[in-house]
């Protein structure tokens, strides 16, 4: 099996990710787990040897038991944060993330693999939730206009 593209070196932690921005009926996908109180877009590390739209089909199918087929690239992420809580807990963090959008099936499913589950939260009002990205509700407007790029530092000192 190959290796995530991820490592920590002392308190610093990279990770290559890719994730999906998958829309149904007017909702995006997102997932979440009983132990944290924000939703987060579906998708994973990359592994060794994999190319982001294998690691983005590959994530979606193991998180929510769906097949998926990529629509484009988004957007480039590139993300800086630290944690004063969970398994990243003094860790400073580099993250680089593809996010793609996949083809509307046109219906939404459910779904929930371990202690995590899929959320469908209506487009208009995301506002109201935590999500991570939070820039996800942004870049809907521009989802055809190209490929973002966002860079993110969350730091905490």
């Amino acid at each position: 099996m190959a290796e995530d593209i991820s490592y920590t070196n002392g308190h610093q932690r990279f990770r290559y990710r890719a994730a999906a921005v998958i829309i149904e009926e007017g909702a995006i996908c997102f997932m979440s787990s009983p132990t944290e109180d924000y939703h987060y877009s579906v998708g994973g590390a990359v592994q060794f040897g994999e190319t982001t739209e294998e690691a983005v089909l590959r994530e979606v199918m193991e998180e929510t038991g769906q097949q998926y087929e990529i629509d484009h690239l988004v957007c480039l992420h590139e993300n800086f944060f630290s944690n004063s809580s969970g398994v990243l807990t003094g860790l400073d963090c580099h993250e680089i993330c593809l996010y793609y959008l996949m083809k509307s099936k046109g219906k939404q499913f459910q779904n929930q693999i371990g202690n995590e589950q899929v959320y469908w939260i209506p487009i208009q009002e995301l506002e109201n939730y935590k999500v991570f990205p939070n820039f996800i509700p942004h870049i809907l407007n521009e989802l055809n206009s190209g490929v973002q790029h966002i860079i993110t530092r969350n730091i905490e000192q």
